[in-house]
């Protein structure tokens, strides 16, 4: 028998281990969370009991899940793609659900067994997808933006199918009037909940955030998502469906970025005990016993859903190759899918001959979906054919839009940046071409007549199409260093006098793009800084003449003097890849110091790749000190480099 904390550091060391191995093989620490739970379960080594105090504790990792999910559905963004969202998604959904109703019809299933089936065959991995995706910069593409309105769809469908299959499994002679009282039940509190909640949440949250304190803070949110996940529950609904409910009133409010951080460390690690029970519930001699049931079940999730995605998206006037993109992203099990497998076993709903099959399947079909996804472009030509006739009509249809147009300027990406930089061109009566890869915010623009065409400014062919032969510049306006990297790499073998501004966000890359050819590279994070110091400066009385030579020297040293920051709390920013970026940290050269007596020369710090930009002795800073200065006892010198040279660095200054 396993005490409470042998049963805890169990976990904890298997998801070191689980976290580590994945990291390394680049794969979602989901998958090793559930082959983790078959590994340890009672089934196999039988290092954790399935108990209901462990499966009580999980359902907070699903509660934490849902929560995130409630936060990202404002209704700004559901508006704004409700097509996609509500008529290809929920094409889908629906009708993945129909079909498994109707097999399972044909096999002399109930209609409730059939229900839940067909809910759980019907989700894909959010978190699988979006993060491969992502990687392989294909969310803005046609085949990534169907994926996404999918996957939306999918995380509301959640929310009926929780309240539908408890209503459905109660035993009861009035079905009907039970199931009408759970809906009654679930509109009141949704009701109560989204219109007066919002009015009580929003002055709470406001009068809490006031108090300054971090601490409670995190308290409140953790109060407020678990209360009204308690209030759900109680109402005879479930307890995800009130976490999604608080996720959808703090997403309308200005604190849902804060509160995405505050709540991601208890998301992370109570859905991976989620995971692990869900492995915990794999038996592996009953899979091998039944792996003809499982076979067929896995052939349904990739091969049947997979072509009936592929039809749904041609059904809405998409190119095959398209098609064929969409269905092989959503070809694999989903997150929620074990959600509700998970309650429909507990509810009795489906029996362990066949939840034992359905999950082996959905483990299966997410272990391969990485594989069918790195391999997008190989499976779509064997599939689809080539894709040519799509790609050279988007050509013809650049070359159309820049026809007899010379010395212009190709503006790559259309969003915000580039749409002021656009309304500066014209206003200068300078010509330009937008490519832009948002078939949706092209459509937009079209109307108003602006000169921006759809294309990735990355293909070499859309380039050419655009004019880069006639152009007088180029220009990438949005930050992606991949794309950027391969814009300039065209640019250098077509045309190699032709100036390329880049746009990044920091200073991380500013080096790489210079030496890939850029003639300026033009950091968010560097420029924001010099303007707020240049009107600081006017405004303590420096001349504007002094400033504005102080910004050019700036520039021209590629923003030397601003490179590299003291890191502190408020400084963890998504954007940023905070461990390779250059920071600044001071070391007091003490007495018995290695460095005391040494130059700069002698340390080496170059090796590390770690520079000295200052020395501050006796209350005065020398500036960009020369190799061969030498330090002395209680000087303060200033390094800049990345966290890992920072530490070997004052490690070779102070002990040698």
């Amino acid at each position: 028998m396993h005490s409470s904390l042998q049963l805890v550091l169990i976990l904890l060391a298997v998801a070191v281990l689980v976290a580590a191995v994945a990291r390394a093989l680049r794969l979602p620490t989901m998958l090793g969370y559930l082959v983790t739970g078959i590994a340890i379960g009672p089934f196999a080594l039988g290092w954790i009991p399935d108990s209901e105090e462990a499966r009580y504790l999980a359902e907070f990792g699903v509660v934490f899940l849902m929560f995130s999910i409630g936060l990202e559905f404002s209704l700004a963004r559901l508006m704004t793609m409700r097509m996609t969202v509500f008529g290809f998604g929920g094409a889908q959904v629906l009708l993945t659900i129909a079909i498994t109703v109707l097999i399972a019809w044909l096999l002399d299933l109930s209609f409730l067994t059939a229900l839940a089936l067909g809910g759980i065959m019907s989700m894909s991995s959010t978190a699988i997808v979006s993060k491969m995706f992502a990687e392989r910069l294909e969310i803005q593409t046609p085949h990534g933006r169907h994926i996404f309105g999918a996957l939306l769809f999918q995380d509301l469908a959640v929310v009926p199918l929780l309240i539908l299959i408890p209503a459905f499994a109660r035993e009861s002679d009035s079905m009907a009037a039970d199931l009408s009282f759970a809906m009654l039940k679930a509109v009141v509190v949704l009701g109560f909940l989204l219109f007066v909640g919002q009015r009580i949440m929003r002055p709470w949250f406001q009068w809490v955030a006031g108090r300054k304190s971090p601490e409670l803070f995190t308290l409140n949110l953790l109060l407020f998502t678990l209360g009204l996940a308690f209030l759900t529950e109680s109402a005879g609904l479930s307890l995800a469906l009130g976490a999604f409910l608080a996720g959808m009133l703090i997403s309308e409010t200005e604190y849902r970025y804060q509160v995405e951080d505050d709540i991601k460390p208890f998301r992370d690690v109570l859905l991976g005990l989620f995971f692990v029970t869900i492995g915990m519930r794999l038996d592996p001699m009953l899979v091998v016993v039944q792996w003809h049931n499982v076979l067929l079940l896995l052939l349904a999730i990739v091969v049947g859903k997979g072509l009936l995605v592929a039809g749904i998206a041609l059904a809405f006037r998409n190119a095959r190759p398209t098609a064929v993109r969409t269905a092989l992203g959503l070809a694999q099990a989903g997150e929620f899918g074990f959600v509700l497998l998970a309650q429909a076993a507990d509810l009795k709903v489906l029996g362990a001959e066949i939840t034992q099959p359905v999950l082996a399947a959905m483990v299966l079909s997410m272990l391969i979906a990485p594989l069918i996804i790195n391999r997008l472009d190989v499976l779509t030509r064997l599939l689809a054919g080539s894709e040519w006739a799509g790609k050279a009509k988007e050509v013809h249809d650049i070359a159309l839009k820049t026809f007899g147009k010379t010395k212009h300027v190709i503006v790559c990406g259309y969003g915000r940046s580039g749409q002021n930089l656009a309304r500066l061109l014209e206003a200068e009566g300078i010509t330009f071409v937008a490519l832009d890869a948002d078939p949706e915010r092209i459509r937009a623009v079209v109307a108003s007549g602006a000169s921006v065409v759809y294309g990735d400014a990355s293909r070499r062919e859309v380039l050419v199409a655009a004019g880069l032969s006639r152009a007088q510049a180029v220009v990438v306006t949005y930050s992606d260093l991949a794309s950027s990297m391969a814009i300039l790499r065209h640019v250098r073998e077509l045309r190699p006098d032709l100036p390329v501004v880049v746009r990044t966000i920091d200073d991380t890359h500013i080096d790489a793009l210079k030496a890939a050819g850029a003639a300026e590279v033009v950091s968010e994070v560097m420029e924001g800084s010099l303007m707020l110091a240049s009107h600081a400066l006017m405004l303590l009385g420096v001349p504007l003449t002094q400033v504005l030579k102080r910004i050019r020297d700036v520039r021209e040293t590629r923003y030397a003097m601003m490179r590299g920051f003291f890191r502190g709390a408020s400084d963890a920013d998504d954007e940023l890849d905070q461990h390779a970026q250059p920071r600044l940290h001071t070391v007091l050269i003490t007495q018995g110091a290695a460095a005391a007596g040494h130059t700069l020369n002698e340390l080496a710090l170059d090796d590390l790749l770690v520079e000295v930009v200052a020395i501050r002795r006796q209350g005065i800073t020398g500036v960009d000190p020369q190799p061969d200065a030498r330090i002395q006892v209680s000087d303060v010198l200033v390094l800049r480099g990345a966290a890992d040279g920072l530490a070997a660095a004052e490690f070779r200054v102070l002990q040698g």
